[in-house]
């Protein structure tokens, strides 16, 4: 089984996203002997916004210079990776209501027409289908179905309907919010998104 180990948090050791992705690697390593993990810290190795020239080389475009040539590769192996991919684990905390950039960044590498997803006569169809993700939601507050912030949850939202659009429809989120109300909150959130990992199945 191949893994894709993904992580987007600023906040280093102290990110509740990464403390979780970990425990989820760790523990669909213990279940499935065997696992080949490729690891990508998108705060520590940042790849910017997409560019022109990265655009325009999805479409088949040649890139005209030696740093829009790097990009491009650097994006061929994202796409790479995302498509070699049997399982995916991405650290997702909420930023402003939304994903952090480090990680739109990213989700805009393994968008790419004809790769990922395609247009039909009869619609879109996603070409990624098959895949396991699993994402580590961390939130300051209180946004699932029910809470009152509920509408502003910008995030899970988000990640669900891209990876339904790619055909990826196995999702789970293992969730930690309220980590801002205080360090009780803040623990008890975690230990029970960790209850959670320690209950996945290979």
């Amino acid at each position: 089984m191949k893994l894709l180990h993904i992580d987007a948090s600023i906040l280093n050791e102290q990110s509740a996203s990464r403390q979780l992705t970990t425990a989820i690697v760790k523990r669909l390593s213990q279940v499935t002997p065997g696992v080949e993990v490729v690891y990508n810290d998108l705060a520590a190795e940042p790849i910017g916004h997409l560019s022109t020239a990265e655009f325009l080389a999805f479409q088949g475009g040649e890139p005209q210079d030696d740093t829009a040539r790097r990009e491009v590769a650097q994006n061929a192996k994202f796409l790479s990776d995302f498509l070699a991919s049997d399982v995916i684990v991405i650290g997702a905390p909420m930023y402003n209501f939304s994903l952090p950039s480090q990680l739109k960044a990213w989700l805009d590498r393994v968008a790419v027409a004809g790769k990922t997803f395609r247009y039909t006569q009869s619609g879109v169809e996603g070409l990624a289908g098959g895949k396991r993700v699993i994402i580590a939601s961390t939130r300051g507050g209180l946004y699932s179905d029910g809470a009152p912030a509920a509408f502003l949850d910008h995030q899970e939202t988000y990640l669900r309907g891209f990876l339904g659009f790619l055909g990826i429809t196995d999702v789970t989120f293992v969730r930690a919010e309220g980590l801002a109300f205080g360090a009780d909150s803040r623990a008890a959130a975690i230990d029970a998104a960790v209850a959670q990992v320690e209950k996945l199945a290979a």
